[in-house]
């Protein structure tokens, strides 16, 4: 009897793709498709094919095209549904095309134009609707035209305000129709504005709490996109991971400093994916692991089915050497020596007291010894990279 390969992803994995993603033709700014479109329903049954994926997000425009009519819609909607029964796969998450169309050229909810804005909020809700009539749980916002060109075209005090309205709109929409929706909010530094609003995650961690219903929203954070800002990733995920925001997160890879490349997950940056997974493994995040990546514009479909098997298969390989890493004696020996507890001082500066404070500012702290304090960083990082290279 063969033994089974300890990569192979299943539906409990909560592994999921998105239409744009699979589906992407690889157009590209410079270049035409190198690929032919496929329609949703196929697109779910070419996951089906891949195996073990859990489910399928979409665009209010990627299941149905913006200009469809009633009757077209309706037949749309059938044969997505009909392939979801025949592959099994759910559609955990949904949103809203808010930047393709040329009516969102100077953004959604923060144009300029007061009906531009009303019509984003009405397009939302109808997306709303439409994703949660196929059993999504999650709703994205990422404000793709939400941002400027020139400085001199927008006030930002008032961008933000008017993003607040909206977002308050949509969460009492989402209440009084018991939608049952968590809206999660994504962040990305540049493109396709000049200067985007909210450019990093830590943005909406501050603007959620003052929303109307806080409680109703997180965050997706999105690899690539803090990649491009130059910055860490774990790191990132790990402030949305404390103030219990982390409601999605898009999982794919960037080389820093270079166009939005949505490169297939840990691709490139081993270190940074290997240290992403083991946050997500020791925090036990149980939400969808979304593939926000696009197969190289060379790929034919099938291809496109190997791309999404070893996005899938390269974060199980590394969920597999967060195990070994976590087990390590070696490695676990020097963290015991590196975090250094002391129970007093938890009690004294854990809670603040005029009495804590007294006895805090009493200590005499001996300020070379503690910096005589050895830290071997340098030892702990290379058993760290063998582990990730699989010599350990």
């Amino acid at each position: 009897m063969a033994k089974k390969d300890p990569f192979t992803p299943t539906a409990a994995d909560k592994f999921t793709f998105g239409l744009w993603t699979v589906g992407n033709t690889g157009r590209d700014p410079f270049g035409e498709p190198t690929r032919s479109k496929l329609d949703p329903a196929r697109i779910v049954e070419l996951l089906g094919e891949v195996g073990g994926v859990y489910g399928v997000n979409f665009h209010d425009n990627d299941l149905i095209p913006i200009d469809a009519t009633p009757s077209e819609a309706e037949q749309i909607k059938r044969d997505f549904r009909k392939a979801l029964r025949r592959t099994g796969l759910k559609v955990p998450m949904a949103t809203t095309n808010l930047f393709s169309d040329p009516v969102f050229k100077d953004g959604a909810f923060t144009s300029n134009d007061a009906q531009v804005r009303a019509y984003a909020i009405q397009k939302t809700m109808r997306a709303m609707e439409l994703g949660v009539e196929f059993g999504a749980k999650i709703y994205v916002f990422w404000g793709g035209r939400e941002g400027t060109d020139s400085n001199a075209t927008k006030d930002p005090v008032q961008a933000v305000r008017w993003f607040r309205e909206a977002m308050n709109f949509l969460c009492k929409y989402n209440l009084d129709r018991k939608l049952g929706l968590k809206f999660a909010l994504e962040a990305k530094p540049n493109e396709p504005r000049g200067h985007i609003f909210a450019p990093v995650t830590g943005s909406y961690l501050g603007f959620i709490s003052t929303l109307d219903h806080p409680e109703m929203v997180g965050v997706n954070p999105e690899f690539a996109h803090e990649q491009m800002a130059g910055l860490n990733f774990p790191q990132v995920v790990g402030e949305a991971l404390e103030a219990g925001k982390l409601f999605h997160v898009d999982l794919n890879d960037q080389e820093p400093g270079r166009f939005d490349q949505d490169l297939r997950f840990g691709s490139q940056s081993y270190k940074h994916a290997f240290f992403l997974v083991k946050l997500l493994t020791d925090y036990k995040y149980s939400g969808p692991k979304h593939f926000d990546s696009h197969a190289y514009r060379t790929a034919d479909y099938a291809d496109v089915k190997e791309f999404a098997r070893g996005s899938m298969r390269t974060y199980k390989i590394l969920e597999s050497k967060v195990a070994k890493f976590n087990k390590d004696r070696a490695i676990q020996g020097l963290l015991r020596k590196i975090v250094r507890e002391d129970r007093k001082l938890a009690g004294l500066v854990g809670k603040y007291s005029r009495k804590s404070a007294g006895a805090l500012l009493a200590m005499d702290f001996s300020r070379r010894k503690l910096a005589a304090r050895p830290l071997p960083y340098e030892e702990l990082d290379q058993l760290a990279m063998e582990v990730i290279l699989g010599v350990r």
